[in-house]
């Protein structure tokens, strides 16, 4: 599809100078990458010159890395992010000063039906990932990507940095564990780590038709009805996939400039609270379609109510959305316009999970439908 850069220029929190100063020719590592905000982590960094290397495990040819021609221009090293010895060499041999790790198991369905595999990528990789940095002398920057789901199911919304980190069911307590590894490798030994908590993400690459942004809108290319799994009251924090991308790097070009933000957690978001019903209905607003939601009411182990206030990063980082939930959910339905016209076959496949594993992007992709 034909891709447009957000315009950051006049974004009062980034210059968009400096930060093309800071990334050129900059080795940077990104786990996750064939995830979807790890596709739009990599473009982002390709776009502006840095010396991009990904961690990738398995080949997922539909992926956003692969079908926007961005692996042509990045180093690849095939592994696992569980495999210290692999991260090690990955970062000496491409002498990597920043590291962004995205890599998880991020469905939440699997995390319920699998969640030894979800504890082993999300915490072993975790801290296999952050050993091999406390290894690595010429690590300077590393940004870390939890998850609102990180705070569980809490009492007082919106949520804020300060809020317990209490995750229950599986997935939630894979972030809460990642979350406070994260924190310790920064207190104990003094690295330079900050800590994303973001809400649920959506946008252009996402090709898990289960959830919710995605696969209403393949049904309404379809024609058919868009499946809300929940009762369709369920709140969540939907945050546009470039306005992650941002955030990310931002953050990285902070921790450089700002030694007391080491260790420091940030939520992301644009502080909305939005329900499924309401999110699908914006979709169909937006796709001039009258078809009506199917309220399966199925979902079972998810929170109910979850927003976050992103106060903190607003007034410490300079940090705002570059787009509106309206404006992010026009984009992505452009992407997938554009991506079922390219590849027809594609809106006919099978509604099932895209291949997830230890490349996955972790960054609250999973939503409760």
């Amino acid at each position: 599809m034909s891709y447009t850069s957000p315009d950051t220029s006049s974004a009062g929190w980034r210059s968009a100078e400096r930060s093309s100063a800071f990334w050129r020719d900059r080795p940077v590592f990104v786990t996750g990458a064939t995830g979807l905000v790890g596709s739009w982590v990599v473009r982002r960094l390709v776009e502006l010159e840095a010396a991009v290397v990904c961690l990738v495990r398995d080949w997922v040819p539909r992926s956003e890395l692969v079908r926007g021609g961005l692996l042509e221009r990045v180093h690849v090293v095939r592994g696992d992010v569980r495999d210290q010895a692999v991260l090690e060499r990955a970062l000496g041999e491409h002498e990597i000063a920043t590291v962004v790790h995205l890599a998880a198991q991020t469905i939440v369905g699997i995390a319920n039906r699998n969640p030894v595999s979800t504890f082993a990528t999300n915490i072993e990789g975790t801290w296999a990932l952050l050993e091999a940095c406390r290894r690595s002398p010429l690590v300077k920057q590393i940004v870390v990507a939890s998850s609102d789901k990180a705070y569980g199911d809490q009492p007082i919304l919106p949520y804020n940095e300060a809020t317990p980190l209490r995750g229950r069911h599986p997935y939630d307590v894979s972030k809460s564990c990642a979350d406070l590894i994260a924190d310790t490798y920064a207190h104990t030994y003094g690295m330079p780590i900050g800590i994303t908590r973001c809400g649920n993400f959506y946008g252009g690459g996402d090709l898990n038709w289960n959830r919710i942004v995605p696969g209403t809108i393949r049904s309404v290319l379809r024609g058919e009805r868009p499946i809300i799994r929940s009762d369709g009251n369920f709140v969540r924090d939907y945050f546009y996939v470039e306005d992650g991308a941002e955030a990310y790097l931002l953050l990285a070009e902070q921790l450089a400039e700002r030694p007391e933000l080491w260790g420091e957690a940030f939520n992301f978001s644009n502080e909305l609270q939005i329900t499924v019903l309401d999110l699908v209905r914006r979709i169909l607003d937006q796709m001039g379609s009258s078809l009506r939601p199917d309220v399966r009411n199925e979902a079972s182990n998810e929170i109910r109510h979850q927003y976050l206030s992103a106060a903190k990063a607003r007034e410490r980082l300079r940090w705002e959305p570059l787009f509106t939930l309206d404006a992010g959910l026009a984009r992505a339905i452009a992407w997938y316009r554009d991506f079922f016209a390219a590849e027809p076959a594609a809106s006919m496949a099978i509604s099932a999970p895209a291949p997830h594993d230890a490349t996955g992007t972790a960054a609250a992709l999973e939503d409760a439908r």
